[in-house]
């Protein structure tokens, strides 16, 4: 599936790293599944457009809170018991979701628990995983190898966004009520954290963190907390951007524009995560081409320029289209963002680099859900779209200027050449 590292002790790591991708495989399906019908499920369940989205926005700051806890303790305390410790979070806001309708019970669930309003990685997983992966990984084969982590990732997403509009659309064929088929899939996401631990609880200590010498330290960090700080800051815009148009949201815009059913939602975003997936293998060697940095900007802004074209589309197939089109290359920037933030940090900074990064992504991403879901109930429906757009784009151009002169060693090492 993916080039194995060519290091001393190769065949005692690469079992750790195949687990590690089965993980990301099965956790991506899940959040795929779950994304889909989220937003409808909270409807059925009687909560306004403006709950939802706050909702969601309470989603992602309690992501970021616990987090920012156990990816900064990660490398001290160990990475396996903390990816076992969000598997079981991740089972408990499953749990909650399915057995409750109560606004502050879910409330309670979305800030402790994991739970996925985008379809996207959310949690302390990601963080952890990349940290452990470039633990056991050459330099040159961690963007390579990032690469196929995002590309099962995304099939993952894709699939499980197919499984879960034909399921529900099969459990409402066959008599249960629209609320039934979507508490279904909500079973099915805590399900899947039981699968988690059990996978997690086979990793070896291969993965820790190698570096034991114990230096000052803010939230895990110490040479790299300036260069942590002005990426969370670039990436916490971006998330913020992105988070107008999480998967869900777009679901249900799609639902509330054009009338789509679940089924053909689940066909959509299936659609739309293979050819993202299949964007982010191709990043790696336009990396080796361009490097990391261009890469991240030069692909990411076309890919915000179609996004906006999205809800000027005069008929429901044009608007596909467009969006089949952004998909297909708007995740070229994510294996290199994730591989450029492991390249400027020191190995015992890996979990926690990724982790405040990532949370800063999470917090970004918090509050636009909630505006999302506000202006969903006035005229304004396609405005997420145009935000979205407009703020990615300036993000790209920000990253460029503030990071163009600060190289990855595997870069300086093959410039030298």
């Amino acid at each position: 599936m993916f080039p194995a590292p060519s290091v001393t002790g190769t065949r005692a790591l690469a079992p750790d790293a195949i687990i590690l991708f089965v993980t990301r495989i099965v956790r991506l399906f899940a959040y795929g599944f779950l994304s889909v019908i989220l937003a409808l499920y909270l409807a059925e369940l009687g909560l306004s457009d403006a709950a939802i989205g706050g909702l969601f926005t309470l989603t992602l700051l309690g992501d970021a809170g616990i987090s920012l806890w156990i990816t900064t303790s990660a490398d001290r305390i160990g990475r396996k018991r903390m990816l076992l410790l969000s598997a079981f979070l991740m089972i408990f806001a499953g749990i909650l979701f399915a057995l409750t309708a109560e606004f502050i019970v879910l409330v309670v669930a979305a800030i402790i628990g994991v739970i996925s309003p985008s379809g996207n990685e959310i949690g302390p997983f990601l963080s952890i995983e990349q940290a452990a992966l470039s633990e056991i990984l050459p330099d040159r084969q961690r963007t390579r190898v990032f690469a196929w982590y995002n590309l099962v990732g995304s099939f993952a997403t894709a699939t499980g966004a197919l499984a879960s509009g034909g399921l529900v659309q099969v459990l409402q064929a066959v008599g249960h009520t629209p609320l039934e088929s979507y508490r279904v899939v909500v079973i099915g996401y805590s399900l899947v954290g039981l699968v988690l631990v059990l996978l997690f609880s086979r990793l070896s200590a291969h993965i820790e963190a190698a570096q034991k010498a114990i230096l000052p330290r803010r939230l895990g960090l110490h040479r790299s907390r300036m260069v942590v700080a002005k990426l969370s800051a670039l990436f916490a815009l971006d998330a913020f951007a992105g988070g107008f148009i999480v998967q869900s949201l777009l679901a249900y815009w799609f639902r509330v524009r054009w009338g789509v059913e679940p089924a053909v939602l689940g066909g959509v975003f299936f659609g739309a995560n293979i050819l993202a997936g299949i964007s982010a293998l191709s990043a790696a060697r336009i990396a080796d081409r361009i490097g990391l940095i261009k890469t991240m900007v030069f692909t990411h802004i076309p890919s915000n320029i179609l996004l906006i074209f999205v809800p000027l589309m005069p008929s429901l197939p044009l608007a596909v289209a467009v969006l089949l089109a952004r998909f297909s290359i708007s995740q070229m920037d994510v294996p290199t963002r994730q591989s450029y933030t492991m390249a400027v940090v020191a190995p015992d900074e890996r979990s926690a680099a990724s982790g405040v990064t990532t949370i800063a992504r999470s917090v970004g991403a918090a509050w636009s859900p909630w505006l999302t879901g506000a202006l969903l109930q006035t005229a304004f429906i396609s405005a997420p779209f145009f935000l979205a757009g407009g703020l990615k784009i300036a993000y790209d151009l920000l990253i460029y200027r503030s990071f163009r002169a600060l190289k990855p060693q595997e870069e300086i090492r093959e410039s030298r050449r």
